[in-house]
């Protein structure tokens, strides 16, 4: 149930992430032509683009969460047996959680500390730029708990606890290591 609803909130997310590029591309791009071809620009465009990126980075850390795609190591979890695997796959989620935790209380005072601020050439609630760090504890803190439920429920494979995935610069197949 909650994986199915991750999975959709995920696509969402990545719908999102696509409009909110786009728009910065357009914004950016748009200012740039206007400040050299017509000695003009936009005014909201350098805060709406600093604003969405760092919606931009919040969300696809979400994702990315969500996915198991962010880099790591393995040099020693890999040499691991199941059992130490999944003690340590443990481990690093409750100390993840932790983290979420807070980043939730952070964020939650930022956002009490900013309620009647607001920016300077949109004039917004300084609120709705602190707002994706609350976000991403949230549903970061959802990522989480569902995978210790999946690994308690026995549905993470041995691959999964792992948890590391090649750089996508790499090539696929890698020659033989010379001796």
């Amino acid at each position: 149930m909650l994986t199915s609803f991750l999975n959709k909130l995920g696509r969402i997310i990545d719908l999102v992430l696509a409009v909110a590029l786009a728009v910065m591309v357009v914004l950016v791009f748009g200012n740039v032509v206007l400040r050299y071809g017509f000695n003009s620009g936009i005014t909201t465009s350098e805060e709406l683009s600093r604003w969405l990126f760092v919606w931009l980075t919040f969300l696809g850390a979400i994702v990315a969460m969500k996915d198991g795609a962010h880099l790591g190591t393995d040099a020693l979890l890999s040499r691991l047996p199941k059992r130490g695997k999944q003690v340590l796959y443990v481990l690093s989620h409750v100390l993840m959680l932790y983290v979420c935790v807070l980043l939730f209380q952070g964020g939650a005072q930022l956002v009490r500390l900013n309620q009647g601020a607001t920016s300077a050439v949109m004039e917004i609630s300084l609120v709705w730029f602190y707002a994706p760090g609350l976000l991403l504890a949230v549903l970061g803190a959802l990522v989480l708990i569902n995978n210790l439920w999946r690994l308690w429920l026995g549905h993470v494979s041995e691959t999964e606890l792992i948890g590391v995935r090649e750089s996508e610069e790499e090539p696929r197949d890698r020659p033989a290591v010379l001796k």
